[in-house]
């Protein structure tokens, strides 16, 4: 018994910090957003390049987690 209530412990303080992620992240996401347009729309040919860059790691971190899973 007492080893099912540590357990439901651990697991709630996960779940708490999950959500202090998630809400930062989605702060850190609309900051991004905001960059991206700056970028846009100071030069929009060098800011697709270096896009694309991003999104070519992405997929090869995308590959490696599937490896994982």
């Amino acid at each position: 018994m007492y080893m099912k209530k540590n357990i439901k412990k651990t697991n709630k303080k996960y779940l708490n910090i999950i959500s202090k992620i998630e809400n930062i992240r989605k702060k850190n996401n609309t900051n991004w957003m905001n960059i991206l347009r700056i970028a846009f729309n100071y030069n929009p040919r060098k800011t697709a390049v270096v896009m694309s860059k991003i999104y070519k790691d992405d997929q090869k971190i995308s590959e490696l987690v599937k490896e994982l899973i």
